[in-house]
């Protein structure tokens, strides 16, 4: 019998809104997160036109915004944050997770999000009792040194062809042995949408 695995995208996915956006705006308010991006708004243009990479301009922002802090001042903001806006999450996408789970199949968030803030969603809600459930978090990894945050990711930006080296890296026997569903919302996702046996795009939206 073939093992399942289960990947979902994060954000737009499992969530109702971007949440580096989210996270931003409940850490540094709403002033200082509009005179961020007000700031970076030439650059977020390009980047919608395809001119500037994505992941330039994420790196750009959250090192505005997060640099030279406490890495545990900055886990404790990313626990906040998981508790106080839990209803970030789609009920559709809470539902699907509880079957997986149920299933005892392995379970990957694939984001492109700071796996900082993503993790605390799962592992610190009483709504998922993961247990000894095969789980893990595949996101955007940041860069720390003397405990403080640099600016920069330590990982590549987990969008694309990236999102299926990581399910590649965690799914190491032959591929067949696998039957992999997977969830996403945008075009960060197609490259995993397609590697799957089932690929479901925008599931959770009603």
């Amino acid at each position: 019998m073939k093992r399942k695995v289960y990947c979902y995208d994060f954000d737009g996915t499992i969530t109702r809104k971007d949440t580096l956006l989210e996270f931003i705006r409940y850490t540094k308010g709403t002033s200082r997160f509009l005179q961020g991006f007000l700031l970076y708004s030439p650059l977020l243009i390009l980047m919608k036109l395809h001119l500037y990479p994505n992941y330039k301009v994420k790196e750009k922002i959250f090192s505005y915004f997060f640099r030279g802090e406490s890495i545990d001042d900055f886990n404790h903001q990313c626990r906040s944050f998981a508790r106080d806006c839990a209803d970030l999450l789609r009920e559709p996408a809470k539902t699907s997770l509880r079957k997986a789970i149920a299933e005892e199949a392995t379970i990957l968030i694939v984001s492109a999000s700071i796996d900082n803030w993503v993790a605390p969603f799962f592992r610190d809600s009483v709504e998922f009792h993961l247990g000894h459930t095969d789980f893990h978090i595949l996101g955007t990894q940041i860069e720390v040194v003397d405990n403080k945050i640099t600016g920069r990711f330590q990982s590549r930006n987990c969008y694309g062809q990236e999102k299926v080296n990581r399910i590649r890296k965690m799914v190491t026997a032959p591929r067949e042995e696998y039957h992999i569903i997977a969830y996403g919302d945008s075009r960060g996702d197609q490259e995993m949408l397609a590697y799957a046996n089932q690929g479901y795009y925008k599931p959770f939206r009603r």
